[in-house]
């Protein structure tokens, strides 16, 4: 029997293309199973999405492309996130994330009946043609974006973009298609494929969305037996017989990972106040053999970042025995010569 944690972790791996890098239809599958995709945390302004370490080409500009062509589109989900997903779920992501506006007030008015009269335009013309400040007129914009009224057009890193009536960028889009459970019951499964194994912490953690709206839909997915229950979480039953019947290779590896990546985001339940040094930014995470086990703290800062220390949880032969290895994971994010990196679990390099 190969059901353990160890099995799970290294199909985990495996199925997050960590192990063999994913060619442009594998990454089509695996970002919309990720989705919503975010840029690399601490990115430059208008980075398009990407999903570090899995592609087998550069997703970066793959996306910019993809935006390019409206087929990425940007949404706030995810507690009013920027996120991007492509065009094709937007009415499952709007079943998963539609926040009514059943009172608009008086400036949310104002602003969607400008956009419906005059048509598409940016925030100075917005801010010119209504008197209002900008930072009076972002946070009801983003207010609107999350009702699905209005669609920010962001189809490149430029600043200047324009705002539209959500119904003319998408005519055909019926954003009441799905209510939340049905979505649910759609994402977890593209979840738990790509987690293997969850439970409801990590689903929450990663949609932010109610822990009993999750719970609900898992419930509805495990009576379908579509999703079995293991060691206090669950998997596809599929996947429980796959594991099974097969042994799976964890491989050795290091990896440094931005505080946006889908195994980052997943597990900010486990991950909230471990890690953290005083005074220092949690720059990146330090993911060991398909497991966060510690963190890199430095400064943020426009330009290079300041690398202090490497804070890790492994035994201290562990420690020694994979440093360099560590070492060689955080500087491949960083250059040594710009960012040189201060201490190591404390001691000066």
């Amino acid at each position: 029997m190969m059901l353990d944690q160890q099995n799970i972790t290294a199909l985990r791996m495996e199925r997050q293309h960590l192990v063999h890098r994913a060619n442009v239809e594998e990454y089509d599958h695996l970002y919309r199973d990720c989705s919503p995709g975010q840029s690399i945390f601490w990115s430059g302004f208008g980075d398009p999405p990407c999903i570090p370490y899995r592609p087998s080409f550069d997703d970066i500009e793959y996306n910019r492309k993809r935006q390019k062509d409206r087929a990425l589109v940007k949404g706030r989900f995810q507690g009013g996130n920027v996120g991007w997903i492509e065009r094709a779920d937007l009415e499952l992501f709007a079943g998963l994330y539609l926040k009514p506006l059943d009172k608009p007030s008086a400036i949310q008015t104002t602003l969607l009946e400008l956009i419906q009269r005059e048509g598409p335009m940016n925030i100075q013309l917005m801010k010119e043609l209504t008197g209002l400040l900008v930072k009076e007129i972002t946070p009801v914009l983003h207010r609107l974006q999350q009702a699905f009224l209005i669609y920010e057009d962001q189809y490149d890193g430029e600043w200047d973009r324009a705002w539209y009536m959500f119904e003319e960028m998408f005519p055909d889009a019926d954003i009441n298609k799905y209510n939340r459970h049905q979505a649910l019951m759609i994402v977890l499964q593209r979840f738990a494929y790509r987690q293997v194994w969850f439970d409801s912490n990590h689903a929450k953690s990663f949609y932010r969305l109610p822990e009993k709206d999750i719970k609900a839909a898992i419930m509805s997915l495990v009576k379908e037996q579509v999703l079995a229950e293991y060691d206090g979480g669950y998997l596809l039953k599929t996947d429980e017989d796959l594991l099974r019947g097969n042994c799976y290779d964890l491989q050795k590896s290091v990896l440094s990972m931005h505080r946006s990546d889908f195994l980052v985001k997943t597990n900010e339940h486990v991950l909230k106040g471990k890690y953290i040094k005083e005074g220092f930014d949690l720059l990146q995470y330090i993911l060991v053999d398909g497991a966060i086990r510690g963190s890199l703290v430095g400064k943020f800062k426009y330009g290079p970042h300041i690398l202090e220390d490497v804070l890790l949880d492994l035994p201290e032969d562990e420690i020694q025995d994979r440093k360099e290895e560590i070492l060689d994971a955080i500087y491949t994010v960083y250059n040594r010569a710009d960012s040189p990196l201060r201490l190591f679990c404390g001691k000066p390099l």
